[in-house]
């Protein structure tokens, strides 16, 4: 057997070395491992944003080479190799699915669900009334009770500086005072309430986000063992192109 073993890879070697030739060497770049990530979605857990765009990388390369491996011509014969090739199954739908919904590990594109455009449109909504309205607060109604006519930051919270004799006149979450006591520091109730919308529309951002991810890992897990043959067949293909070029 191993003399059958050794005349196999020699044939391999010397079909990679006449299709890297014929074609240049492949490129087997963006081949991550994604064994662990395809172990849990076995379980059904839901993979996070990055684990997701492995296996897109996987799929989008398994396509390149998969292209690579075709006979463009007749008499281009056909060789050992073929066999490896004709098994990668590139799932371009999945990989141009998961490209659509995800921009990078951290951030999922407005587009992957018209709910996550609608949810994120609001949130812009809230943020430039929340501005507007401290603006016209300070320039308008406020400005006779402010230290300054400033708009400031307290942790997270957007807060006037309040003259300390009229803390009564403002309506408000009071976060802080100066160090003299004259100022205090207040959140007018008014961004209060738009504060806590914001709040709100950020959780149903973040569960939105998760249904998501967990609609492209269960897509994923539908396709579990073609994604698995195709990190074999790639890593096979590797070291035969490699073994070629040396």
């Amino acid at each position: 057997s191993s003399d059958l073993d050794i005349n196999t890879a020699q044939e391999q070697t010397a079909a990679a070395f006449t299709r890297i030739i014929r074609k240049g060497r492949p490129s087997f770049g963006s081949c991550n491992p994604v064994g662990e990530s395809l172990k849990r979605l076995e379980v059904g857990a839901a993979l996070g944003s990055g684990e997701l765009l492995r296996i897109c990388k996987l799929l989008e390369n398994a396509g390149q080479i998969k292209a690579y491996g075709r006979h463009e011509t007749v008499d281009d014969a056909e060789d050992c190799l073929d066999i490896f090739f004709q098994q990668i199954e590139p799932l371009t739908l999945i990989s141009t699915e998961i490209r659509r919904c995800i921009i990078d590990e951290d951030e999922i594109s407005d587009d992957a669900s018209s709910t996550l455009k609608n949810i994120r449109r609001s949130i812009g909504h809230i943020n430039d009334k929340v501005h507007a309205t401290l603006t016209n607060l300070v320039n308008g109604s406020l400005r006779t009770y402010l230290q300054d006519p400033i708009i400031t930051m307290r942790g997270d919270r957007y807060c006037v500086p309040v003259k300390a004799e009229y803390r009564s006149q403002v309506n408000g979450m009071i976060h802080d005072q100066s160090s003299t006591g004259a100022t205090i520091f207040i959140e007018p109730q008014v961004i209060v309430n738009l504060n806590n919308e914001l709040r709100e529309l950020e959780l149903a951002e973040q569960v939105e986000i998760e249904r998501i991810l967990a609609e492209l890992s269960s897509n994923a897990a539908e396709h579990y063992a073609q994604i698995m043959n195709n990190q074999k067949l790639l890593t096979m293909l590797d070291i035969i192109f490699a073994k070629g070029k040396l």
